[in-house]
């Protein structure tokens, strides 16, 4: 259901316009979850390691994915606030065109880069097999990547959450069959998670896609319009999604490539290290939802509001989910701290300090303190994305990224591998320090996409 998020009382519409969103996400972690739980419950601890090892360059492809599909997300929000439905249309169809035809063109590049990147990632050779047969089989599935997460954007962008949070939830509980299928069932080992995540992606990326044409052609445009059809491709339209998308894309490669150097410094410490830090940071990941979500939420909201003219309801919605996040961060902290152990529990066997399961509840520990900092960065880079401001939206970014690398190299010397975990929050602080000087200077209000 399309939704205005123009009108009504901020808090409640970005909780209801969020919740969705995060129990969607929620799903689609849920299966790569399962992913780490069935290979590293009936495959081993190396299985695990291999695909922990394989992450960055999967999250590479996630991060081109969904960086371009967020410039989709934001032009195509701001053109809804404004009432250009036919413009809005002609973009929608020439957002899938340019993120398919990019998506084909991941295909063939990953298959032909995966085993470089693994061996620039120093992959122990134990695993190197599995990381590399894992890889192959994600990348040729690049397609249905980009255009889930583009057609997720865009009912993202038209205020609907509930609808791809429906099909996650049927393509998760898909995934989790085949997981179980294909690994124990049929001994596929590694192979056989990335098979099963390949499938229900590509049953949710078709499935959305042809709910939202139907939703499309119900959808009546201007009356100046009426009985033209939207072009199916413009230029003018891909230089907008690329405005937003090119430095979104940008951001989430350079967190991607922050996070193969990050990894590159993890697998030095041999693989239970690593297994135990994969393990964490699934836990992690899981944990952030809210927050990236409720920045998702505030992109979507802001772009709306500032199609509309109605900055004032921005500032609004800011202070909102900032209180959100502060809530749901506590909480989330509390949560790790009282039941760790038994989410760790759930991808590695119990052990003493020096093994798998203490090296990841030192992770754990140490970075749940801090998540109200990295909501607060989110929220942030949230509102600058939507409302256009893209320059400032990288800086943030970009220093939140370069001062984690750097400060974790720099205390490894002093510290060992526990400097990996500092400097998470250290790089969260300095990020959202920046986003927050720059949103109280209000000149983000004036970088309007539409007008």
């Amino acid at each position: 259901m399309v939704k205005n998020l123009t009108e009504g009382k901020p808090l409640k519409l970005l909780f209801l316009f969020a919740m969705p969103m995060i129990l969607g996400n929620l799903f689609q972690q849920l299966y790569n979850m399962v992913d780490s739980m069935v290979v590293g419950k009936f495959v081993g601890e190396d299985a695990l390691a291999a695909v922990g090892s394989s992450f960055p360059v999967v999250f590479l492809a996630v991060a081109i994915a969904s960086g371009l599909s967020m410039g989709c997300t934001v032009v195509i929000s701001q053109l809804y606030g404004a009432g250009q439905i036919q413009v809005m249309k002609t973009t929608i169809f020439t957002a899938l065109i340019l993120l398919g035809v990019i998506g084909l063109g991941i295909m063939g590049i990953g298959e032909l880069i995966a085993s470089p990147l693994l061996k620039i990632l120093g992959t122990d050779p134990d695993i190197m097999n599995d990381s590399l047969s894992y890889l192959r089989i994600y990348f040729g599935g690049a397609i249905f990547l980009f255009l889930y997460n583009t057609l997720n954007g865009i009912y993202n962008a038209l205020g609907d959450s509930n609808t791809p949070l429906r099909f996650l939830m049927v393509s998760a509980l898909t995934n989790i069959g085949l997981d179980l299928l294909f690994v124990i069932r049929f001994d596929m080992g590694v192979a056989g998670v990335a098979w099963a995540t390949l499938i229900a992606q590509g049953m949710c990326a078709v499935i959305s896609f042809v709910v939202l044409m139907k939703r499309l052609k119900r959808m009546e445009s201007e009356e100046e319009c009426q009985g033209i059809k939207p072009k199916l491709f413009e230029r003018s339209a891909a230089a907008r999604i690329a405005r937003v998308g090119i430095p979104s894309m940008l951001q989430q490669s350079m967190v991607s490539l922050s996070m193969m150097m990050m990894q590159g410094l993890v697998n030095s410490y041999g693989k239970v290290f690593v297994a135990g830090y994969t393990a964490a940071t699934k836990i992690d990941t899981l944990a952030m939802l809210p927050n990236m979500n409720f920045s998702n939420a505030m992109s979507s909201y802001t772009a709306q509001n500032i199609g509309a003219d109605k900055p004032e309801r921005v500032t609004a919605g800011y202070r909102a989910s900032m209180l959100m996040v502060l809530i749901f961060s506590l909480i989330i902290t509390g949560v790790i701290f009282l039941f760790g152990p038994n989410l760790l529990g759930l991808f590695l066997n119990a052990g003493a300090e020096g093994s798998a399961m203490g090296y990841g509840m030192s992770y754990m520990k140490t970075v749940s303190m801090f998540y109200v900092l990295m909501g607060f960065l989110f929220v942030g880079n949230g509102l600058l994305r939507g409302a256009g401001d893209m320059k400032a939206f990288m800086i943030s970014s970009m220093s939140n990224l370069f001062v984690r690398v750097f400060i974790a190299y720099l205390l490894a010397h002093f510290i060992g591998s526990s400097a990996i975990w500092w400097s998470i929050p250290i790089g969260w602080g300095v990020g959202a320090s920046v986003s927050f000087l720059r949103i109280k200077s209000e000149k983000w209000k004036d970088k309007s996409l539409v007008r």
